[in-house]
């Protein structure tokens, strides 16, 4: 399964729906899809999509090889594979539902303690930063898009 936007939204919904059944948010039913886009907008500083992976090896073809240079179609040739192996690499091939880590799951779980702590789109949170933190590095081991 390719990985997008989409992928990091439905990540959100995800944190969101856990977040609330255990009662740690509270937010207006009615701003749940801004508080997804806006979660999921903060999730792609945390995670890379293949869509990200794929966009980045086209970048770094067309800079070795020219804009005028490319084959007609990049994504069939062996130095956007190689380019797209290496990015892959530069990961430590590490991910979650088909999501790259960019940042480890720790500092991931951070970032996003932080934002619902700062999102006006939540009104309430309830528990200590690190127990926060906590249970998201246990849900997000978890995540799985085919399942969430």
């Amino acid at each position: 399964m390719r990985t997008d936007f989409e992928t990091l939204r439905t990540l959100a919904l995800y944190t969101i729906d856990v977040l609330t059944e255990k009662g740690l948010i509270e937010f207006n039913i009615n701003s749940r899809g801004d508080l997804a886009e806006a979660m999921a907008t903060e999730y792609g500083v945390c995670f890379a999509t293949d869509e990200d992976i794929r966009d980045q090896a086209i970048e770094e073809v067309e800079e070795k090889m020219g804009a005028d240079n490319l084959p007609e179609d990049i994504t069939e040739s062996e130095m956007f594979n190689h380019a797209r192996k290496e990015i892959i690499k530069s990961f430590s091939g590490e991910n979650i539902g088909g999501l790259y880590l960019v940042e480890s799951l720790h500092q991931a779980s951070q970032r996003m303690t932080k934002f619902l702590m700062d999102c006006d789109l939540i009104e309430d949170v309830f528990g200590e930063d690190e127990d926060i933190a906590s249970f998201l590095i246990k849900k997000l081991r978890h995540f799985s898009p085919k399942k969430n």
